[in-house]
Parts: structure tokens; sequence; C-alpha cells
């Protein structure tokens, strides 16, 4: 018998394994495809051409995470964008990062520029809060004896000194990132349409949402409070794709002894009085643990490989209620050369950033709305990134790859219709969106990979496609990620744990769900619980 079973070997679930591992338990990762990762791979896709298949960006990732396990040491680099953000307009363009955002903007509107250091300053004010809360349990206040509960009191007191350091200012502004639309929080700071939609595309990435749906302001935070290379709110590109990071991870788990297993699909979560004691995996293997530590969606765990009956009725119901689907389509296409936009067409460091197609808030209010009618939006919202542009082992010479983050879809077709009929014809309409704005850039594909929301779903484990693991919205944040009463990583049955996503902090490659539920485990251990 193992100490602990980690159910799912992307990277949270690697993270929490390292944790566990280090502190002495002998732990096992039982993965069902035949790579770690989870989302955060890099594979071959066409002839020459590799590159992250599904998650492509760096920010988020906890440098504590990233210093515990040694990443740089098994092989991570990661470079920082030269520019953040490219918009291309109709007549002109927008870029920000590298010290030119307030010039850019001015372009457009000087009131607007001027306005950018207090916008920053207020936002950054929120969202160091949030840096400091990513690597803390959420207080879980539940039924049970007063010395269960005066721990949870106390985190609740530490949560309320936090956010007692911030002015009257902050904390207006902090009710009005967990309540407002990104749209409104925006509008109430600049007058012009393309600083809008560079910020306010934050707030519907990962959220199948108009941005002025209530709730996107906090999907904006939640995309600025990661840092890369020590610079805060930067976003990068991880050498090799971000399949480099998990690498470095499984290294290091295997250093500190970590068994990992691939190729290997968990069909059962095995239970001895009331207790989690071990799995069945799809070919008919027993395996017994101390401990289960579950990396996959929380509906994949309780309503998969579960049996319900040992569950409370309202915790099933709660779980049968947990919201997901990002409306996100993803794609990857292999380039015979550089997209050169219209509005600039040479070559330049306009290309290193995350360049997005989306020249303003109505536009993307339309796009939700066309989607949610049709399927999909008629103009849809694309971000493409071209990593070969700084990384040239991702591409034969001279030629380059791009990923293509798309939204909005429906995660789950209407009318009963199915992705795999459309996912060709939304996949035309997707690069057709570029080409509008890159001429040529149709001509230039030499081929491409697909992944629907459906595809997402069968491949990854991602319900309904959603790359969060959940919706990120107030009913499931924090303490109530993913049902309230345990949110601090611990599932209903004794010795049944969570590590992924689908807690508090929420999606992103944060690695921060498996560091805090390696401490809570870690807890139980000592207490011999």
């Amino acid at each position: 018998m193992t100490d602990a079973i980690i159910i799912g070997g992307g990277h949270n679930g690697l993270v929490c394994a390292f944790y566990l591992a280090r502190a002495g338990l002998n732990v096992t990762v039982l993965e069902r495809r035949d790579v770690v990762g989870g989302a955060a791979v890099t594979q071959e896709f066409h002839p020459g051409f590799r590159n992250s298949v599904a998650s492509y960006t760096v920010s988020l990732l906890n440098p504590k995470v990233i210093a515990d396990l040694d990443l740089h040491r098994h092989g991570l680099k990661i470079i920082n964008r030269k520019v953040s953000n490219f918009l291309p307009l109709e007549n002109g363009y927008l870029a920000t990062g590298g010290g030119r955002t307030k010039a850019e903007v001015a372009k457009f509107s000087v009131k607007d520029a001027e306005a950018l250091d207090a916008y920053n300053a207020r936002l950054e004010a929120i969202a160091d809060i949030l840096r400091e809360l990513v690597l803390q349990s959420p207080p879980n206040m539940t039924q049970g004896s007063l010395a269960e509960a005066i721990p949870q009191l106390l985190k609740s007191a530490m949560l309320g000194k936090r956010i007692s350091r911030l002015d009257t200012t902050g904390r207006r502004d902090l009710l009005a990132m967990f309540s407002q639309s990104a749209g409104d929080w925006l509008d109430g700071w600049f007058e012009s349409d393309p600083i809008k939609a560079v910020l306010g595309f934050d707030g519907i990435v990962g959220a199948f949402a108009s941005p002025y749906t209530p709730g996107t302001a906090y999907v904006l935070l939640h995309h600025v409070f990661g840092e890369v290379n020590g610079e805060k709110g930067a976003w990068g590109h991880a050498v090799g794709g971000m399949g480099a990071i998990t690498q470095a991870m499984a290294a290091a788990c295997r250093e500190q002894g970590v068994e990992i297993r691939t190729g290997v699909a968990v069909s059962e979560v095995l239970t001895e009085n009331g207790r989690a004691a071990g799995v069945v995996t799809d070919a008919g293997e027993t395996l017994r643990a101390k401990r289960i530590v579950s990396n996959i969606h929380p509906q994949l765990l309780f309503q998969k490989l579960i049996d319900p009956a040992l569950l409370p009725a309202d915790f099933n119901e709660r779980i049968a209620r947990y919201r997901s689907g990002s409306g996100t389509f993803r794609m990857n296409v292999a380039l015979s050369e550089l997209p050169r936009f219209t509005c600039k067409p040479e070559p330049g460091d306009h290309l290193t950033g995350g360049i997005i197609i989306a020249p303003d808030m109505a536009y993307m209010e339309r796009a939700f709305a066309d989607a949610r009618q049709h399927g999909w939006s008629k103009e849809p919202i694309v971000e493409m990134l071209i990593p070969s542009v700084v990384d040239d082992s991702l591409a034969p010479a001279g030629q380059h790859v791009a990923s293509l983050f798309c939204q909005h879809v429906q995660p789950v077709l209407s009318g009963g219709r199915s992705w795999d009929d459309h996912r060709e014809e939304v996949a035309d309409l997707m690069i057709d969106t570029v080409d509008k704005w890159a001429p040529g850039f149709k001509a230039s594909v030499l081929g491409r990979q697909i992944n629907s929301p459906l595809d997402l779903e069968r491949t990854f484990g991602l319900v309904n496609g959603d790359i969060m693991h959940g919706v990120l919205s107030l009913d499931q944040l924090f303490s109530a990620r993913p049902v309230l009463g345990h949110g601090a990583y611990r599932g209903p049955l004794k010795g049944l744990y969570l590590c992924g996503a689908g807690t508090h902090p929420g999606g992103g490659v944060t690695g921060a769900p498996g560091h805090n539920a390696a401490r809570e485990i870690l807890k139980d251990v000592r207490r011999r619980v």
C-alpha cells in the first residue's frame, strides 16, 4: 500500500505529488493519457511543427512553485513578451507593454493615457491581495466541534486583516471587481475603445460571457495577478512550449521518488468504512493507498468514479449544479510565413505579443450574443500567439506555428447538434477571421490542429471544454470552490482530497491548487486523520 495515489498527471497533480514526496510520502501518479502534463503539453501536430496543444502562455505559474520544484534546473526557461498585446484596428493599431503603453494609448485619448498610472496602481493593490491569497487554503466553515471551527475562524480573521490593509478606495475597488462586469469597470476609467478592448479581453478569457456580464471584472482580475521572471502582470513563453513546464515538474517529482504511470485510467475510487482506500483502473488493476488525491474535474470525480450513495445528498445536488463551460475553441496552425497585418505589415515586436482580434467591447458583446443564438459567433474573438518568433525549436527554419485561442462558441451545441459535425466549419471561420486582418494568412496555413469544446473534454477531461475546470463566478470561488464546506481541498469522504483547478484559486497554469492541497494533506498525515 502506498501513502497517496494522485488521479491525473496534470500540472497541479505533479506539484502536489512533489510536495508530498519531499515530505517523505510514497506517491504514485496515475495519468490516463500517454504523456503527463494534462492540458499543459507540447506535441507535434503537423510534420516538423510542435506547439502547446491546449494551454499556451505563461503568467500565473506561482514563483514559489517554480522555486520549490527548482524548475529552471530541470530545464524550464521562460521568455518575457516584448509586447504584451497587439490590437489591429481598421485605422491603426494599439500595442501595449514594454514601456510603450502610455504613448500608444495617447494616440486615441490623452485623457486615457493620463489615467493609466492610477488605474494600474489601484488594480495592482487588489492584485497584491489575491497574490497573498493564492497560496492560502480558504476558510472551510462547516458543522463540527469548537476545536474544528477555531482554525477556520482564525483563517477568516487573517483574510479580514489582509483586506483591512486596503484604504477605503481599495475596498470599494475590491467590491466592484467581485460584483461588476469588466465593461462597467473599464467604462468608469477610460473613454477610448482600443484600451478597453485590450484590457477587457482578459474579462472574457475562459468565460462564456459578454464583457458586460456581472462578475467578469473578477475574471479580468484573475488574469492579472501573475508574474514572469519577477515582473508583475507580465506574460511570457516557455521555451519548448507549455509541455516544458510539466516535463520539468515530472523530473522534479521523479527526483523525489514519485512513481508516474501513464496510460493508466482510473474507473473507480474504492471506499472502506466511509474512507477512500484505493482505486480500480480501466484494466482492472486494484491499487490501494492511505489517501486518494483527485486532480480531475470535480464532476468527473464525484459523478463518474464514486458511488453517489456514499456521498451526502445535498453535496451530490451541488456538484450536479456546478457550472462549467468557457466557450473556448482552440487551434494550432503551421505557417509557411509570418502574418502581415494590414495596419502593420512588416514583421516586428508586435508579433511577439498576444494578438487580439476584437477591436472593441461592442464586438465582444455581439460575439457572445451571436454564439448564444447560433452556436458560434459569426465574427468571433481570436487571440493569436506566434511563439516561434521567440522559440525556433517549434518549427522548421523560416516557418512558424501559431496558437489560436478563440471565443465565443457554445460549450454544448443546442438543437441536438454535435461539435463533431461543425468543428471544421468553425475552424475555417477562425482562420478567415484572422485573414480579414492579415490578408494572406489563410494561404500560409500548411496544417492545423482543432480542439472544439467536445475535443477538449474528450482529450483533457475539461468538462464542456472549460479551461478553468469551472466558471469563475462568486458562487464558485474561494471557500465555495467546488462546494461550500469542502473548499479546503478535502472531499466528503475521509482520505479523499482534491488538488485540481476545480479548487481555489481556480484555473490557469498556477500550481497553486496542488501546492495548497499538499499542505492540507500533510497536516492530516501529522494528525493521523
